[in-house]
């Protein structure tokens, strides 16, 4: 099966984009190499094509409701405007995706992962019946760009119609953007002040070009998957599929903020709510390795000869200049501080549980 293509796919093609399969998805990894795209993106802004995560519309009277029943975060009070964090879960509470909920004045839009985006689109159909919504994955019709680093809204301000100093953080608008309808956010997954921009398929090379242009002097580059992902480790964010999967309840993961267990029956709330009261759930948590080698996905966790877990994401993070990882282990050596090992391929190697994130932007 031919893998999918974004708007900007022949634009990374003829621009030294290394492609790889990502989900289904033919995306550009690096352009340069991850260490200068991640150095641009903490100090001056980069560029990404984020198109391959899935959009999908709702409106009609019981759109609100509807969407309240699917997620776990109470979006009966989010004002239009408002983003919100959210997690799609299964009856028993584990994980089917985490996703970004925007509430716009007259209707409703989902951000969802790539690599669920079908599956999603199934069980939002295996749910809608008794609701009256129309739903639009405009996915395919549509590119998503997202503007990251300290010069980010200073790249973007002189494109739109609207000031974006308006838009505060987890936050979104309806707007013109370089002469064509968007959507404009300020959410992030970098660790950096940033936005993403939701325009037609067939605007969207124009706009990644004129960005480009405009900031030469800001030191722009085109950012691919690879630094995406040192980026968000550093800011300790989880990754569908890492962090988290159907296995996975977002109690464990760390994501209570996103779950209302007071609101109104959700799907998945009632083994949230028995998970609740449990005290022996295992605990997401950073890790900092004394030495230099990285602790890649499924690398085990020890205490001695005890068995604690295993690492979920690992990397050489060129910000802080350590290999940092995130596992779970039991509660009781959650503790930042506490010195555990890792075991990489075969060898251990000392690391100590710190607090995340493992970087903080300055304000």
């Amino acid at each position: 099966m031919d893998m999918l293509k974004t708007p900007l796919h022949d634009w990374h093609l003829h621009n030294g984009g290394r492609m790889v399969d990502f989900a289904g998805w033919e995306m550009p990894i690096q352009y340069s190499s991850i260490v200068e795209e991640h150095e641009t993106v903490r100090n001056h802004v980069g560029l990404f094509d984020i198109s391959h995560m899935g959009r999908i519309w709702f409106d009609g009277q019981d759109a609100e409701q509807f969407l309240n029943h699917l997620v776990t975060n109470d979006v009966s009070r989010m004002k239009p405007g408002q983003v919100r964090y959210a997690l799609v879960c299964r009856e028993d509470g584990g994980i089917l995706d985490d996703v970004l909920v925007y509430r716009l004045p007259h209707r409703f839009l989902l951000v969802v992962n790539g690599a669920n985006r079908e599956k999603i689109a199934r069980w939002i159909e295996q749910h809608q019946n008794g609701f009256q919504i129309n739903v639009d994955d405009v996915t395919r019709a549509t590119a998503m760009i997202a503007v990251q680093g300290p010069r980010a809204q200073e790249l973007l301000q002189p494109f739109l119609d609207s000031d974006l100093s308006q838009i505060k953080y987890y936050h979104a608008a309806e707007m013109t953007a370089f002469e064509a309808p968007a959507v404009v956010s300020r959410t992030g997954y970098t660790g950096e002040d940033g936005f993403e921009l939701i325009v037609d398929q067939n605007v969207a090379t124009p706009i990644w070009q004129e960005l480009l242009d405009a900031g030469r002097e800001l030191g722009i580059r085109p950012c691919g998957l690879g630094c995406r992902d040192t980026l968000r480790l550093e800011a300790g964010m989880p990754l569908y599929g890492h962090e988290m999967d159907e296995q996975v309840d977002p109690l464990t993961a760390g994501l209570a903020f996103g779950v209302k267990l007071e609101k109104a029956g959700f799907i998945g709330k009632e083994a949230l709510n028995r998970l609740s009261d449990r005290t022996d759930l295992p605990h997401r948590v950073g890790l900092q390795l004394v030495g230099k080698r990285i602790a890649r996905q499924g690398s085990q966790l020890y205490a001695g000869e005890q068995l604690l877990g295993s690492v979920t994401s690992g990397t050489f993070s060129p910000t802080i200049q350590a290999a940092l990882a995130m596992g779970y282990v039991p509660a009781s050596f959650a503790v930042p501080g506490t010195e555990i090992d890792v075991d990489i391929r075969g060898k251990r190697e000392p690391a100590r549980i710190v607090a995340l994130p493992f970087y903080r932007r300055k304000k």
